[in-house]
Parts: structure tokens; C-alpha cells; sequence
């Protein structure tokens, strides 16, 4: 892959780049509050974004930059398997109409900022906030470390080499975001999602003209994994399974997460989350075509360092200097939203769950806004120190664990939507067991968050959260059935 700078595509890049930073410091005055001293106002956008702003925003923070390098590479690598994304943000909305307008309401009628609220509302319960808090916490730090190998993509394919570049991008990242909260990545995500858009299409279209007609990339691809023995066009043997329950475990996993909640509760009005069920869809089929530029790399013939650098190397080998500097900045602003998202949930979570509940419980609101722009600073340094002094799988490996965490929060927040009757004993157990059961699960198989149940003389490999998610539940239940509900009181 080349790496010599290309001063045009390297300007366009910057151009880019130093657009979405002066809108990041222009947003603290879009919409501007009476005072962003408030956590309300500064970590939700004062809960005031219709449906087109919310759109944007949850598009913006839940198909990053991570995903536009991820997927190509895992489909480049794997095939068909690497399409699970697909049913997944399909499967996904369904749910959201469901289930976060009624989240929504929760939060909004008792001024709720985060899940462990909602979880410490219903339960009372600080054990259990705590858990659910922390499981946020630590499921977000390496979401936001993968934007940067993201970026570090992108800034390898410019020629742009060391951790200046990403250190430099994400102090900037941090400015704006300190200054303006959520309101930057809220307006910074028209910029990227338009640009992104813009990008997809014309690969899809340019792309196979260039390379003989999607017949042929298909049949480069399937001849590729043919010769290596490893992957193909068409699932096959026992991936059916595997690729239905990591389609439905990533599916339930998605909304728990603090930065796709944090988008959830900064919209106006339940029917506003409605209306972007529906419209959200759209992004899933760019990621189908997205997803065909991993077929494209064999076509292609790209040398690559890494199946990570297969979209960076398209654009830079099939496309003028200018339109690959676009692409590439569309890619790095697709990292810096979702990162900011991010370590904004993350710190609405320390400062709620954590700060106010057990270092000062008296707290100011403007005090609050402190905490939570000073954690995210943290937050963001965290995520870039990962990066750099950590090997690139440790991150993908917590990032792994990661929706397997997450997942474990969905009956302590979900469930007191519908019933009364679990109590915070049963769920916290389930937790407990779900979180470091599933934990156990995917190092035995050696970090790999698929887990084989045999089944007579052969078997089925399943996603390893939903098995770590069903003993949670079924834990919870026992648990539930079981501890009297005085001695569960006194608990």
C-alpha cells in the first residue's frame, strides 16, 4: 500500500478536518441554552433534537468510522460471514420502536441522564446502578480506542505516520467537545454523514466499472478464498447459527450502549425515536454496499499490510488525489463523532452513578457539568493511550467483551419497562453471572465471542452473549422465585 504523502489529498484531508472543528467550537452557540452549566444541557443537548437532528446524531454515533474500515475488512477476510451486520442493524429497529420511547419517557418524566438512573429509579437499589454504570463505563472505553485505529487507517494511507496526527486530532476532538458537549457531535454529524454518503455511492458505482463489472469481483473474490482456503461468497457448515445469533445478540446489545442512549434521551418526544426506527434503516443499506468494497479489495489486487487498510487502498488507488483525501476525511470525521458521543455517555455515567452517588450526593448542577466535561477529557486520553502503548488486539479484544457486557444491563433496564416483579438481588445476581460467565466463555475459547454447544455427535457455535444473556436471565429468575422479598428488602 502506498505510503508517500499526496499533498492534494493530504490538503483536502485538512480542509475537511478543520471544517467540522470550527463548527465543533461554533456549536456551543447553535441552540444556544441560557447555560450549559447543566448536565441536562451540556451531556443531552438539552433533550431538545427532533427527528432529523436525532438522526443524524444516532447515525452519526452508531455506524462510526470503526464500522467503515471493520466491515469491508471482515468481509474482505471472512466473506459472507462478515455480512452479519446487515440482519443486525435490521433487526435492531424493531426493538428501538419498542422499547426506547418507553426508556425515553422514563427518563424524561424523573430527569434521568443515564441507565444506571433509570436502574437506581426503578430498583433502588446502588449495587445494582453501580454495576450497570460500570458495565457502561468499560464496554465504551474501547469503542472509543477503536475510532482511532479508525483514523490510524486513514492517516497510514495519507503518509502520515507516528501518533502526532491522532494525538493532535483528538486534543482537538476534546476542545470542542468540553466546550460545546453534545451539541458538536450533533452538528458536526450532518458534515459526516452527508460526506460518507457521498463516498459509499461513488465507490459502489466507480469502483466495479473500474474493475471489470461486479461479475467479475465476485468471481475474484470467491477464486481468492477458494486459493486460501479460508472464507466464501455463501454462509456454510455451521455458520447459520453463529450468524443468526451474533446478528441478534449485536442487535439487542446496540441501545444499551451509553452513547446510543445518550442519542435516545437527547431526542424531544417518543415519536421523535419512532420516526428514526423507520428512517434509520437507510443507513443499513449503505452498509450492504459498504460492506461490498471488502469483495472489491481481492478484485483489486491490493497488497495490504493489514485487511484494516483494504478501504483506504481502494480509494487511494482507483480515485484522483482529491476525491481519496474526501473519502479519507469522511472516514476521520466518522471517528470523531462517535468518539465524542461517546466519552459523553461515558462521563454522564461517572458523574451520576459514581460522583453523585457516592463522592458528593450534594453536588451543584453546574458542579455536575464540571465532572462530566473533566471526565471526558479522561475519557478521550484513556481511549489514545490504549493505542498507543497497547497492541491494536488488545483493544479489539475488549471491544469483543465489550457487547458481551453490555448486553448483561438489558434485563436490569429493560424489564422495569414491563413488570414489577424482579427485584435488584435477582438482577444484580444475573449480572454477575452473565457478565463474568460470558467473560470466562470467550477467553476459554480463546477470545473468540462465538462458543460451541455440542449437540449429540456435533454441534452449533453460538454467539457467546446470548448464552451469557440467557443464564443472566434465567439466574435472575431463580433468584427472583427463590429469596423472599423481605429478606431481598433488607439486602
Amino acid at each position: 500500500m502506498m505510503t508517500d504523502i499526496d499533498p492534494i489529498a493530504l490538503a483536502v484531508f485538512i480542509f475537511f478536518l478543520a471544517l467540522v472543528t470550527v463548527m465543533g467550537f461554533v456549536a456551543a452557540r447553535w441552540r444556544r441554552p441560557k447555560t450549559l452549566a447543566h448536565i441536562d444541557e451540556w451531556g443531552l443537548g438539552g433533550r431538545t433534537f427532533g427527528t432529523w437532528i436525532t438522526w443524524f446524531l444516532v447515525g452519526g454515533d452508531f455506524y462510526t468510522a470503526y464500522t467503515v474500515i471493520a466491515v469491508p475488512a471482515l468481509v474482505y477476510t471472512v466473506g459472507a460471514y462478515g455480512f452479519f451486520a446487515l440482519p443486525y442493524t435490521i433487526v435492531v429497529y424493531p426493538f428501538v420502536f419498542m422499547v426506547m420511547p418507553l426508556l425515553w419517557r422514563r427518563a424524561k418524566d424523573h430527569g434521568y441522564v443515564t441507565a444506571g438512573d433509570i436502574v437506581h429509579g426503578q430498583y433502588g437499589s446502588r449495587a445494582l446502578e453501580l454495576a450497570v454504570a460500570l458495565t457502561g463505563v468499560i464496554a465504551t472505553m474501547p469503542y472509543i480506542a477503536l475510532q482511532l485505529v479508525g483514523m490510524t487507517a486513514v492517516f497510514k494511507a495519507l503518509g502520515l505516520h507516528g501518533e502526532l496526527p491522532l494525538a493532535v486530532a483528538f486534543i482537538i476532538l476534546a476542545l470542542y467537545t468540553y466546550s460545546a458537549g453534545l451539541r458538536a457531535p450533533a452538528l458536526i454529524a450532518f458534515v459526516k454523514d452527508i460526506m460518507i454518503y457521498i463516498v459509499v455511492i461513488a465507490a459502489i458505482a466507480l469502483i466495479p466499472a473500474k474493475l471489470g463489472g461486479y461479475a467479475n469481483v465476485f468471481a475474484a473474490a470467491d477464486a481468492d478464498f477458494k486459493a486460501k482456503g479460508a472464507g466464501s461468497l455463501l454462509l456454510g457448515g455451521n455458520q447459520y447459527v453463529a450468524y443468526a445469533t451474533l446478528a441478534l445478540g449485536s442487535a439487542l446489545a446496540a441501545f444499551m450502549y451509553p452513547h446510543t442512549l445518550t442519542g435516545i434521551f437527547a431526542s424531544n418526544s417518543g415519536n421523535t425515536i419512532r420516526k428514526n426506527a423507520v428512517l434509520l434503516p437507510a443507513y443499513t443499506l449503505l452498509l450492504g454496499l459498504l460492506a461490498l468494497l471488502g469483495y472489491m479489495g481481492h478484485a483489486a489486487n491490493l497488497k495490504l499490510d493489514s485487511a484494516n487498510d483494504v478501504v483506504p487502498a481502494l480509494f487511494q488507488t482507483l480515485f484522483s488525489s482529491w476525491f481519496a483525501g474526501f473519502a479519507f476525511a469522511a472516514i476521520a470525521i466518522g471517528a470523531l463523532v462517535p468518539a465524542a458521543v461517546m466519552s459523553i455517555g461515558a462521563a454522564n455515567l461517572f458523574t451520576r452513578n459514581f460522583w453523585k452517588a457516592y463522592i458528593d450526593p450534594q453536588v451543584s448542577d453546574a458542579g455536575e457539568a464540571k465532572v462530566a466535561k473533566m471526565t471526558s477529557l479522561v475519557v478521550k486520553v484513556g481511549a489514545l493511550l490504549v493505542i498507543i502503548f497497547l497492541p491494536t488486539q488488545f483493544a479489539l479484544d475488549l471491544q469483543l467483551l465489550g457487547g458481551i457486557w453490555i448486553l448483561q444491563t438489558l434485563p436490569a433496564l429493560v424489564f422495569g419497562l414491563y413488570t414489577k416483579w424482579f427485584r435488584a438481588p435477582a438482577l444484580l445476581a444475573g449480572w454477575f453471572v452473565g457478565f463474568f460467565g460470558g467473560t470466562y466463555l470467550v477467553w476459554d475459547a480463546g477470545w473468540k465471542p462465538l462458543h460451541m454447544v455440542p449437540l449429540g455427535e456435533t454441534g452449533f457455535t453460538v454467539y457467546t452473549g446470548l448464552l451469557a444473556l440467557l443464564a443472566n436471565i434465567v439466574v435472575a429468575v431463580i433468584v427472583n422465585a427463590v429469596v423472599p422479598a423481605r429478606a431481598a428488602a433488607r439486602a
